[in-house]
């Protein structure tokens, strides 16, 4: 009994069918199978099992197989297979995705609570504010405003002092459009009419104040060493206000060169180049005037001497192209140079009647308002030099100098206009000494400065000099002194009392005083 048993059990065994993983072990089992069916049958055939419990014991050993490959199948799902990593490539993946997160980190700006679009990272705003008070104090003894404008300085008051409260307000803006392009934009108070100066007079009714586009310009900078800009531009040349008032921008274009820019070197070289348009004509048969342009060069140099002394020097030369004055030929040809008249000046330079009073301007039985033009030409050799010594750091000396000539002055050409005998003033100089902070930023910053400025009336041209000092324009002498102290950052109050005469023309002095406080942001 026990061996028919044990032949049961490996019959059994042999029925259950489990899926072989390689074709050696499959043909194995499959024999054994076999082997098993023929024993199941040899057993009926003795009579020891009948056909239903042989056929019985196949299916209870087909479905314990079937039961036994479907957990061997669910537990092969469970394993997970990990292929061994070199412990060098590990880290090189570690360090690739360390790059990559950081660089989308930065790009997005992750974290950053006040995170904003890229394009306003490019934009740069700036602006200021100015309140001034502003005081004019005439002398005794000048000429009658009648007798000044008699002979073209447009002069309204002479004698009675006068007491102005006036603003200035600048919003600008830079933006950075590739690494080699940009392109700004400046609107400020003060009038289309006036190129030199920004301010606005308080007490107009409480009327609006007018608003002005002061500068809209491109700028290229392609190499380290080379920068142009055109449209309105700022003032691109190394100088004073003996030449071009600190308000003055430029319609144009001007390139600027620097070679050695990278270098560390104690002495580097610049230059200046620009033409820029001064006064569109259309000329015609009946209007003979030509355009008026400038046309500008200047070569200097920064040299640092030391650790504590730093100079700068430039050698300008501005040449202005059909600006003089031409004199209508006839009455009957009355109007055809009329636009040789410049379109702005302050005050200073050789005039001379271009016009006849034939048709009195288009006004027949009117009072007589001649037209005035300049009796000069205009060629500008321009000197100026600049020296900041930091030695008692932060207190710093600062001298500067200026020497202008107009080397364009014809005497033959202005005798003719305005008469035999008429004396050559074209020289013009400055120097200033300034005490103090080389800029206002914090509270408690100060400055001081004493200067002393002459200039001849026909050494530039009035029209773009400094607009304040003599109330503006050439035929000017006198000192000028003032200060500048910080009460905060950005900051700060100034005070400058100007006193300036005439050099040779009629008799007109006046005293300026200043007091202003600025906020720059």
């Amino acid at each position: 009994m026990r061996n028919k048993t044990l032949l049961l059990a490996l019959t059994l065994a042999g029925l259950v069918h489990i899926p072989p993983t390689q074709a050696g072990e499959r043909e194995d089992l499959e024999a054994l199978r076999q082997t098993s069916l023929a024993i199941l049958d040899a057993l009926v055939e003795k009579g020891i099992l009948t056909r239903d419990a042989a056929d019985q014991l196949v299916r209870d050993a087909e479905r314990k197989g079937k039961e036994q490959v479907a957990a061997a199948a669910r537990e092969e799902a469970t394993v997970v297979r990990v292929p061994y990593i070199p412990e060098t490539v590990k880290r090189e993946i570690r360090e690739q995705i360390r790059q990559e997160v950081v660089a989308q980190a930065k790009t997005e700006r992750w974290g950053d609570v006040n995170a904003v679009p890229e394009w306003v990272g490019r934009l740069k705003w700036e602006g200021d504010v100015r309140l001034r008070y502003q005081g004019d104090y005439f002398p005794d003894g000048n000429a009658s405003p009648d007798n000044l404008q008699a002979a073209g300085v447009p002069v309204n008051n002479t004698e009675d002092d006068r007491d102005r409260w006036r603003a200035r307000a600048r919003l600008g803006l830079l933006a950075k459009v590739t690494d080699s392009i940009s392109a700004g934009l400046r609107i400020t108070t003060g009038n289309t009419s006036d190129p030199v100066s920004t301010n606005v007079t308080l007490g107009d009714s409480f009327n609006k104040y007018d608003l002005a586009l002061d500068r809209a310009f491109v700028k290229l900078d392609p190499m380290d060493w080379l920068s142009v800009s055109g449209g309105r531009i700022p003032n691109p040349f190394f100088s004073t206000d003996l030449v071009w008032d600190d308000d003055l921008n430029f319609d144009g274009l001007a390139a600027t060169f620097k070679p050695w820019a990278r270098e560390s070197l104690t002495f580097k070289p610049f230059f200046t180049v620009g033409a820029f348009p001064l006064q569109e004509v259309e000329s015609s048969d009946t209007n003979k005037a030509k355009d008026k342009w400038l046309f500008a060069a200047q070569a200097g140099v920064d040299w640092r001497a030391g650790a504590y002394a730093r100079w700068r020097f430039g050698l300008a030369y501005y040449d202005y192209r059909n600006v003089a004055g031409v004199r209508n030929p006839t009455p009957l040809a009355n109007g055809y140079y009329d636009e040789t008249e410049p379109e702005f000046r302050q005050k200073g330079n050789s005039l001379y009647v271009i016009d006849s009073d034939a048709n009195n301007n288009g006004n027949p039985g009117g009072e007589y308002d001649p037209l005035w033009g300049l009796a000069a030409d205009y060629r500008l050799l321009n000197f100026t030099a600049m020296a900041d010594l930091a030695h008692f750091d932060p207190l710093h000396v600062i001298l500067s100098a200026d020497v202008v000539k107009n080397i364009g002055y014809d005497r033959a050409e202005v005798a003719d206009r305005m008469g035999a005998g008429y004396k050559e003033k074209t020289l013009g100089w400055h120097a200033k000494l300034t005490l103090g902070r080389p800029a206002i930023e914090l509270a408690g910053d100060w400055q001081v400065f004493l200067g002393y400025r002459h200039l001849e009336r026909d050494a530039v041209l009035d029209a773009f000099t400094d607009s304040d000092f003599r109330l503006g324009g050439t035929d000017a002498r006198g000192y000028y002194l003032g200060g500048m102290y910080g009460i905060d950052r950005n900051a700060w109050l100034a005070a400058r009392w100007m006193s300036g005469d005439e050099i040779d023309g009629l008799p007109f002095g006046v005293d300026v005083l200043q007091l202003d406080f600025n906020a720059r942001f």
